[in-house]
């Protein structure tokens, strides 16, 4: 059975008290409670830093067997090599062993810089590289790689099209593997627009689709409210 996996692109907001996190909650519980209300989050810390094993392992420790961490690359891969062949690459995927040994291991999200300019080779000699068992997906943040070129790449390597709200570039809903990756960026959604969502969603779920959706954090529990909001839909 296809699932979906919901949450917020991080956890540790005092900002949410108390609409998400009781008043009283210490800072070392918010994760032991996020994982009661949502089955996801996505790790953005891991963009510029390795993840200690020691953190890893507590994390598991502190949620459910069914919950998930999807980790963004690190900066060094997608920022600074480019995506060019570096043993670093090796370096991030074993740093996250602790998460996929206990299969909790979400999508690696590889967000591009938006000066990166579409290079299919440079990406075809990537995709062949990465481990089979961890799902990928990529952020293009320049327009030059949003072609059919690019898609049937993806596809051909079971890597999504990352599907991300963005102010300053319109990502097509382009499916290009078994699973949905959304990154939900706006600040405020209407009610009709949530229900927008949950139905696409449920319409990837029954096409045989895992779906991951992650609504931005900031300084309000407004993305965390949406994300519980739409898991209990998914339910219904």
């Amino acid at each position: 059975m296809n699932r979906l996996f919901t949450g917020t692109s991080g956890f540790a907001y005092a900002a949410w008290k108390p609409d998400f996190y009781p008043l009283k909650l210490p800072a070392k519980a918010f994760l032991s409670h996020y994982a009661t209300r949502l089955n996801s989050v996505e790790i953005n810390y891991t963009f510029r830093q390795l993840p200690k094993a020691s953190t890893l392992e507590n994390w598991v420790a502190q949620t459910p067997a069914s919950f998930v961490f999807a980790c963004k690359a690190h900066q060094r891969i997608t920022h600074i090599n480019r995506l060019k062949e570096s043993e670093f690459n090796e370096i991030f995927f074993k740093a996250l062993e602790p998460l996929r040994a206990s299969r909790r291991l979400g999508p690696v999200l590889f967000q591009l810089p938006p000066n990166m300019k579409a290079d299919t080779a440079l990406l075809a000699s990537f995709l062949a590289k990465l481990p089979e068992d961890i799902r990928c997906t990529f952020e293009f943040r320049n327009v030059s790689w949003l072609t059919e070129e690019t898609y049937r790449l993806l596809e051909r390597h079971g890597a999504a099209l990352c599907l991300a709200e963005s102010e300053k570039l319109e990502v097509p809903k382009v499916l290009t593997a078994n699973f949905v990756y959304s990154r939900l960026r706006k600040d405020d959604y209407t009610p009709e627009e949530r229900r927008e969502i949950a139905r696409s969603a449920g319409e990837q779920l029954a096409a045989g689709r895992d779906v991951y959706a992650f609504f931005k954090h900031e300084e309000t529990p407004a993305g965390a409210l949406y994300a519980e909001e739409l898991l209990k839909a998914s339910r219904n």
